[in-house]
């Protein structure tokens, strides 16, 4: 039976952030704006059907208002019209009173019931208001007034208002509109209820977002009817939900860009963070992250690149010190090697020899000469020196190293440490030391036994590298305050490569597998470590004529000390 296994995704932190702006902005804002929008609606729905009731009320208020102030100006001229004595001027004096009175298309008097009905049908008939008082006599005052001016005198209020309202009469004939439009007016009737509830209000209709409300009246009988039109709708509903919901799309779209300039801007420093970790990864420990700062740069970002940078500071530097203990160590395992392959090379040569001579004179089987006793001594006693020598050396190489190197600051005459230096040589080779020293040359400034030991190492290297038969040059003058001793021989030019590296430990002009002379390769490297220590100088160079010279500078020593 098969597992499967499903592993999840990890997203990259810019999709997380965008996942988590969809669910908590962009979702609960849209469902804000569907409930804000249905809010809206009905309370759009409200207002429409209170403004119907209100606009109804105000066109029944209007019909009172007209019907009661033509009633008094009837009854006015009524009465003036039976004063008048005769029928000629009654007919003048309404005749006048129509001239003057604009709003009335006729002003005349019926004499019976019958006339006055089939007045009243005609009027109604053209859409037209009829009004009439009963005189004394029994004849009837009528004034009918022209459609334009009914209209006129009930909808002055509402101009600008765009709904349809129509004024019908019992039997639903139209007496004053306001914008008529003949279906929407045949579509109102058709759901207009036969049996009308009186003197209120009453919605009719199933359209939520139209309502269509009728007053009816009776006195007189009359019914105002309101239609909500289509345009009021998409104005009062449609627009304010497109209003709604661009609002709302608006404001995902400005949070959106907002938050998308600065998750970009975050992620910057976030991807920095993220680079200098996977450089320091693979070793470069040197890598700072470089963040791009401002107000908006989270304190915590700020920290942590600091943080950071610190400790890649420190890392490299102590990446650096591992780097240059390696070298030390590398350069103690060459040591030790060096001194172990020059102990082995070096001491065993004097050894032998001190043992193969000291065995002979110890032999009781034979008999040894006096000549052959002083020369067997005297090998064993230069070999002994040059055994003491060695040592001597080897221990000095701490203290130069460690800087512990204790000298004495004494005034001595230089010709006296050459002649020693010249008597502690074990070979020179039969070469000559030509020394050219100014008799009244003033003392130094020196450790006289160190100064020994310089001068020996000196005249060894020379002697060993020199041409057969060539004498060792010392010249010695001054400058100044200073004694410049240089010693020199005869040889092949040392390159200037290679003359650089003279004063360190183990280095030989030849090397291990071509090596034709005896030595150590530390008497430069002791050299200047003992010159330095009595506080002066030397150096190396090479020329065609002298292959080997080694300047010494030490301080003259002054008059009074």
């Amino acid at each position: 039976m098969k597992i499967f296994k499903y592993k999840l995704k990890r997203f990259k932190i810019i999709e997380q952030i965008a996942m988590v702006f969809f669910i908590a902005v962009v979702i609960p804002m849209s469902i804000s704006g569907f409930i804000i929008n249905n809010i809206n609606q009905q309370a759009v729905r409200h207002q429409l059907k209170e403004s119907a009731i209100l606009v109804a009320s105000m066109v029944s208020d209007e019909i009172d208002f007209f019907l009661e102030t033509s009633e008094t100006t009837l009854a006015q001229i009524a009465d003036s019209v039976e004063h008048l004595p005769s029928q000629k001027l009654k007919n003048k004096f309404i005749k006048d009173i129509a001239i003057r009175y604009p709003n009335c298309e006729n002003i005349s008097i019926v004499h019976n019931q019958k006339q006055l009905e089939n007045m009243a049908d005609n009027a109604h008939a053209d859409d037209k208001l009829l009004l009439s008082t009963q005189m004394q006599d029994g004849s009837f005052l009528v004034i009918i007034y022209t459609a334009n001016n009914w209209d006129r005198q009930l909808f002055k209020s509402l101009e600008n208002d765009n709904r349809q309202i129509y004024v019908v009469d019992k039997n639903n004939h139209l007496i004053a509109t306001h914008n008529f439009t003949p279906e929407a007016f045949k579509q109102t009737l058709d759901i207009l209820p036969k049996e009308k509830i009186e003197d209120a209000p009453v919605f009719i209709g199933d359209e939520k977002n139209r309502p269509v409300v009728y007053l009816h009246r009776t006195n007189p009988d009359l019914t105002v009817i309101v239609n909500t039109t289509e345009n009021i709708t998409k104005y009062t509903i449609i627009e304010n939900r497109i209003k709604i919901i661009l609002s709302v799309l608006v404001a995902i779209l400005s949070m959106m860009l907002l938050i998308g300039f600065y998750i970009y801007y975050l992620y910057i420093n976030i991807r920095q963070l993220f680079k200098a970790v996977i450089a320091l990864s693979k070793g470069n420990y040197q890598r700072q992250i470089r963040l791009l700062t401002t107000s908006f740069t989270p304190y915590e970002i700020v920290f942590l690149a600091n943080e950071f940078n610190n400790m890649a500071s420190e890392i490299h530097k102590s990446y650096v010190q591992l780097q240059k203990n390696n070298v030390e160590l590398k350069q103690l395992n060459e040591f030790r090697s060096n001194l172990l392959d020059t102990v082995s090379h070096e001491l065993r040569t004097p050894l032998t020899s001190i043992q193969g001579y000291t065995s002979r004179l110890m032999r009781q089987d034979i008999v040894i000469d006096e000549e052959t006793k002083q020369k067997s001594l005297r090998i064993i006693k230069e070999q002994s020196e040059r055994l003491k020598r060695l040592i001597d050396d080897l221990l000095t190489i701490p203290d130069i190293e460690g800087l512990r190197l204790n000298t004495v600051k004494d005034n001595i005459w230089l010709n006296e440490v050459l002649e020693q230096a010249e008597l502690l040589l074990c070979k020179r080779d039969g070469r000559e030391i030509i020394v050219k020293l100014p008799t009244d040359f003033p003392q130094v400034v020196g450790d006289k036994g160190r100064l020994e030991q310089v001068f020996v190492n000196l005249f060894e290297n020379a002697i060993k590298y020199a041409y057969p038969e060539t004498p060792i040059y010392v010249d010695i003058i001054q400058k100044e305050n200073k004694a410049v001793i240089t010693v020199k021989n005869k040889c092949d030019k040392i390159p200037e490569k290679k003359l650089k590296t003279l004063f360190e430990k183990f280095v030989r002009l030849d090397d291990e597998m071509t090596r034709t002379t005896r030595g150590t390769g530390l008497g430069l490297f002791i050299v200047k470590g003992l010159v330095e220590a009595m506080a002066g100088s030397i150096k190396l160079s090479s020329d065609d004529e002298f292959g080997f010279c080694a300047t010494i500078t030490l301080n003259i020593a002054n008059e009074g000390e």
